[in-house]
């Protein structure tokens, strides 16, 4: 997930990537299989996604350490570790890199002045809520659909599942 800060004039949202979306689902997928080996094409088939673009995504998270492939008539992908030790925040950083980013900038990379000179301490904290929910939900606990009560308690605000 990159987070997309946007300037006047654009649509300023939070905006969760398809390469982020289906790291995440293919994960959740092997998550569910631990330990044991899952093809491409079952992860394809079980999430219903193209199995090209996913194989270009599980690359991503073999390169970063997240996931491990076996070769063979008997090979596939795994969880390089336990469910429970994977965040959703590692998957995300695997395919997209940073989760914030302000015009190709981290947060703390901006520096402005005048009337705006102290916005990067809102980027910043932009940046520290999303790592409060994606860096701290595991896999097994999206699983399981026990995530830490911080989290939860976002969803069930009034507004949560409203557009703005």
């Amino acid at each position: 997930m990159c987070i997309r800060i946007a300037w006047p004039g654009q649509n300023s949202r939070v905006q969760i990537s398809a390469r982020g979306d289906y790291a995440v689902r293919a994960a959740l997928s092997l998550a569910q299989a631990y330990p044991a080996l899952m093809s491409a094409q079952a992860i394809a088939q079980d999430q219903e996604m193209p199995r090209k673009f996913l194989e270009a995504v599980l690359a991503d998270l073999r390169r970063a350490g997240v996931v491990r492939a076996q070769r063979g008539a008997e090979g596939g992908y795994t969880l390089s570790h336990p469910p429970r030790d994977v965040t959703i925040g590692q998957i995300l950083r695997a395919v997209d890199g940073p989760l914030a980013g302000v015009r190709g900038l981290r947060p703390e990379e901006t520096q402005y002045t005048g009337a705006a000179e102290n916005l990067p301490n809102l980027w910043v904290a932009v940046r520290a809520a999303v790592r409060e929910v994606v860096d701290e939900v595991s896999l097994a606990e999206l699983i399981s659909g026990r995530m830490p009560a911080h989290v939860r308690k976002l969803t069930t605000r009034p507004d949560a599942w409203q557009p703005r």
